[in-house]
């Protein structure tokens, strides 16, 4: 019999997740007064047609299928989930208007919201909610968001507007994932007839309809005029552009081209904000940076080799040259304000202590490496400054920067671990869940994790980590999960997958006409509730 879960695990996530858009405990990092606390004039807009300037393309309209929060940010201005993140990531009902759990936390029932409609006037009910969540959970899906879904067992339909989950095993982070972007619902007409090319043909419920899609010129949505939350949207359409050269991002704002950018550039925050009628807005994150070692390829298959890039990078020089000091020195494999964080010591920067490990490891010449990345301008910053400081070791580095598709098909897209290219990865990850679960199980969970089921590019499997993680899935019990997240992020540490370098700021600009659009602590964008002032 479902039991309503307990008030104290609801308590405990709701702590977790305010706590996640608290400051960094680093308290590093600088802060930025905003535009008009400067003074500045204020910038004028005629008609209610936004430019949103973004650093890469976006990799595809289907949440199911995509693995990057650029894309997440564009798909949720036209698609919805039963639950969703408000500004400081506190789970917020969307097209659900109540849930309960069961204190097990394996069976979760949602009452949905009645009276919405997808773009194309299908009905949003509960079946269509089972049609997206089974797709979701089928195991032969191969999209790329199943291993969040995949302790999904069942789905029954209880109602027209209510549903109920079951699960495999117990979850206690399961509400958490429902609000994760991937669990944006599509129409089930629009599923059925477009099937993969779902991802080129958006139909959701949400504010914005979809009107076309260039991935090398940008995406343009229009105003959803049937949306169900009275008096939204408040702006007619949204073109979204991909401009990766920051300079190009920043003249687009200074002149009206744009009306809000992201990110901004570190380097140029302070000069551009409370100028041309620009402010700057800046925000801990819960997004670390980090270079990934693949693991099964030499060299980095010797833990020394690891450690000793760690100990080969000077990551305060990292956080001033390249952040712009908009940003701390990463303590562990995921962020302060994520659950169940656990703080590690830093590798110090020790360039006696890196050589004597490679020395130890056989490669006291260094060797040639490739490092990967995408092509904004801030990515090649940092790639360029890895490259640097690894050539302090006889590390001779070919920095390989990529558009965000070409690095999806070469990096995400990889079917057997074997064919595996990539030596050396430098980018960033977001846990948009709030829980350790999704800052790790992802990234570092072993072979079930390895592309292209998920984002394990390291090609890491510890045993040791596999069983914690596991420990962790297996119980509701926050003392338990936090003491297996703990062992686990430890022994990560120690092996070095990564070097691990820094936990930043979200960066964006925007007109001071401008109101009711933010970047949430994992980076994504939330336009909502965008208007002209």
């Amino acid at each position: 019999m479902r039991k309503a879960f307990s008030v104290l695990s609801l308590l405990a996530l709701s702590l977790v997740l305010v706590l996640a858009g608290c400051t960094s405990g680093s308290g590093d990092g600088k802060d930025l007064a905003k535009g008009s606390d400067k003074g500045g004039e204020k910038a004028t807009k005629e008609g209610k047609d936004i430019v949103i300037a973004v650093a890469d393309n976006f990799t595809g309209m289907d949440p199911h299928d995509t693995n990057d929060t650029l894309s997440n940010s564009a798909q949720k201005a036209m698609l919805e989930g039963l639950l969703g993140f408000d500004k400081d990531m506190n789970v917020v009902n969307v097209l659900a208007e109540e849930y309960t759990a069961s204190e097990d936390a394996t069976e979760f029932i949602f009452k949905l919201r009645e009276n919405v409609k997808f773009h194309d006037g299908t009905s949003f009910n509960a079946e269509a909610v089972k049609v997206n969540f089974d797709r979701l959970s089928d195991p032969e899906s191969g999209l790329k968001r199943h291993s969040l879904f995949s302790l999904i067992q069942n789905i029954e339909v209880l109602g027209d507007y209510e549903v109920k989950f079951t699960l495999s095993e117990p979850f206690g982070a399961m509400i958490n994932t429902f609000a994760h972007p991937s669990a944006m619902i599509h129409s089930p007409k629009a599923l059925e007839e477009f099937g993969k090319e779902v991802a080129r043909n958006p139909v959701g419920t949400g504010p914005f309809k979809f009107v076309e899609w260039k991935p090398s010129e940008g995406l343009e949505v229009v105003k959803n005029e049937e949306y169900w939350k009275e008096g939204s949207p408040k702006v007619d359409s949204i073109t979204f552009k991909p401009v990766s050269e920051n300079g190009s991002r920043i003249a687009m704002l200074q002149t009206g081209e744009a009306d809000f950018i992201y990110p901004v550039p570190t380097e140029q925050a302070d000069s551009i904000n409370g100028k041309n009628g620009i402010e700057v807005e800046s925000n801990p994150s819960i997004i670390v940076s980090y270079m990934a070692m693949n693991t099964m390829k030499k060299p980095y298959d010797d833990v020394k080799v690891r450690q000793a890039l760690n100990y080969a990078v000077n990551k305060e020089a990292f956080v001033k040259v390249v952040t712009n000091n908009y940003a701390s020195i990463s303590d562990s494999i995921i962020a302060p304000d994520v659950q169940y964080y656990a703080k590690q010591d830093p590798y110090a920067f020790d360039l006696e202590k890196a050589k004597s490990l490679l020395k130890e490891a056989g490669y006291e010449n260094g060797f040639k490496a490739t490092l990967w990345g995408g092509n904004s301008s801030s990515t090649i910053k940092a790639m360029e400054f890895l490259q640097q400081q690894l050539a302090q070791v006889n590390v001779e580095v070919e920095v390989v920067p990529m558009e965000a598709g070409t690095v999806s098909d070469k990096i995400w897209s990889v079917q057997k671990a074997e064919d595996a290219e990539i030596e050396l990865y430098y980018g960033g990850w977001s846990p948009s869940t709030g829980d350790a679960d999704w800052g790790i199980r992802p990234l570092v969970g072993g072979a079930d994790a390895f592309p292209p089921k998920s984002y394990n590019i390291s090609y890491y499997d510890n045993p040791e980590v596999n069983a914690s993680i596991q420990a962790a899935l297996q119980t509701a019990d926050s003392d338990k999960r936090a003491a297996a997240y703990k062992e686990a992020q430890e022994i990560i540490w120690k092996d070095a997958p990564w070097v691990n370098l820094t936990t930043g700021k979200t960066m964006a600009g925007k007109k001071n006409y401008l109101d009711g659009v933010y970047l949430l602590p994992d980076g994504s964008l939330s336009v909502t509730d965008i208007e002209i002032k």
